[in-house]
């Protein structure tokens, strides 16, 4: 298997722990066509300049050497979703600011004592791993050959876990969603003229056209792009399409795929080309700053809509709250051997959740029922949508507690007008927690002192 980068790996860390912040809070805004410079691939593990520091937040430094490791993972994501570059002091300068917004997030959440236990950073690695289809041990000696102590590793992840509790504890009690919001939301949905109401999945080709290219060379490149098109109309396997001629990081193993999303969170010149494409047709070429873009329609659908099918999960779940007599590490390893009990054949689940469970669906064992999509918190909904049947997850850590998570059995269902509705209010709920953190984390950023240094290289 291919050497991931550093980059990469945090990358998947914050995917995994459900911890990335909204693409607009990230501040990274796209070059205009024709502006910036195809995707580069940097690794922090390269030859760099001696650090030096850069900004100074409060009394904590921000470093060179920090910034561009970041901008190395910013690099990569914004490749695999088509998206050009900014101009690289542009670029750097995006990137400072949202260290500074997340030093000065990390202070805050120090001062209001929300803390990270070391039980806690394991299972977020274990998750990690598994995500990966590797075991822990092979993840640690991937990292090692990369020359990136365990402890550093262990500490980006425990950030990102305090990042993401004090939002929690910020943000979740302000956000409210009225029935007159719903039904306006489900009226435009179905009128189809909003792109927030059509969810997409697109797999692209990126022919990157270098810096300052001649004539030949962006010649070249077109139609490089342009027998894509043709042997990818004519049937040929666009993965394997995707793994011989694409540009963009990432292609050789997702095969282009860029996953499913709404419309209006795509690259707008990506949503212009598909818009009119049906499901399983390719665009024509597409041309920004980076090169030349070939792109699939895998699926495109409409949620929420009357008649909409979705596959709903039911699971029963053991929820242990944490409190001064539960610490978090103490209701992770109580969890992890009541799911060793389990598979044993040595306990009952449900009846354990009977017995144990802190909330109210202890009294049914546990079952929590039939759900749609986005009916549970992300931290929830990731673990138990990789679960077959009959399986149970390693402890989860949710902003209610920790839970333990039995997936019962999945099904195909056709949304009711109560569940559209649910949907419709998940939907904008997660829109309202969006636009809330950003306005959060200006003001947040806005108290921090802040002194600008040398310029990061």
């Amino acid at each position: 298997m291919k050497q991931r980068p550093y980059a990469f790996w945090l990358a998947c860390a914050a995917q995994a722990l459900a911890l990335a912040a909204p693409a607009a809070a990230q501040g990274l805004r796209p070059a205009q066509p024709g502006t910036a410079r195809p995707p580069a691939r940097v690794a922090p593990s390269v030859p760099r300049p001696a650090d030096y520091i850069v900004a100074i937040v409060n009394s904590e430094p921000i470093t060179n050497n920090e910034v561009r490791m970041r901008m190395a993972r910013f690099e990569q994501q914004l490749a695999q979703q088509g998206q050009a570059l900014p101009p690289r002091a542009e670029f750097a300068r995006q990137v400072l600011e949202r260290l500074i917004s997340e030093k000065a997030q990390l202070q805050l959440a120090r001062e209001n004592g929300i803390k990270v236990e070391e039980a806690t950073i394991d299972i977020g690695e274990q998750n990690l791993a598994r995500q990966n289809r590797i075991d822990v041990a092979e993840l640690r000696r991937r990292l090692a050959a990369e020359g990136v102590p365990l402890a550093q590793f262990r500490e980006e992840l425990r950030d990102q876990l305090l990042l993401t509790r004090l939002r929690e504890r910020e943000l979740e009690s302000k956000v409210r969603v009225s029935d007159v919001e719903v039904d306006q939301f489900l009226a435009l949905m179905q009128s189809g003229n909003d792109p927030a109401s059509i969810e997409i999945n697109l797999a692209h080709i990126l022919v990157a056209v270098p810096e300052n290219a001649s004539e030949a060379q962006v010649s070249s490149a077109r139609a490089r792009a342009q027998r894509v098109v043709e042997r990818s109309r004519s049937g040929e396997d666009f993965a394997r399409l995707a793994r011989e001629f694409s540009d963009a990081p990432g292609a050789a193993t997702n095969g282009g795929v860029v996953g499913m999303r709404t419309a209006d969170r795509l690259p707008p010149l990506f949503w212009q080309a598909v818009a009119a494409v049906p499901e399983g047709g390719v665009s024509e070429i597409v041309r920004s700053g980076a090169g030349f873009h070939v792109i699939k329609v895998v699926e495109k659908r409409r949620p929420g809509l009357p008649g909409a099918t979705v596959v709903q999960s039911r699971a029963r779940h053991i929820l242990l709250r944490t409190s001064p007599q539960l610490s978090e590490g103490a209701a992770l390893a109580r969890l992890a051997d009541y799911k060793k009990r389990v598979e044993a054949g040595q306990a009952d689940f449900a009846q354990l959740a009977r017995e144990h469970s802190q909330d109210a669906s202890a009294a049914n064992g546990g079952d929590l029922g039939w759900a749609s999509p986005g009916l549970f918190v992300p931290e929830f909904e990731e673990a138990m949508a990789s679960l077959a049947p009959g399986k149970i997850s390693n402890p989860v850590v949710s902003r209610f507690g920790v839970h333990l998570i039995q997936l019962v059995e999945r099904r195909q269902a056709t949304l009711s007008q109560r569940e559209q509705r649910e949907v419709a209010r998940n939907m904008l709920r997660e829109k309202k927690l969006d636009e809330y953190y950003v306005q959060w984390a200006q003001e947040v950023r806005g108290r921090a002192y802040v002194e600008f240094r040398e310029p990061p290289q």
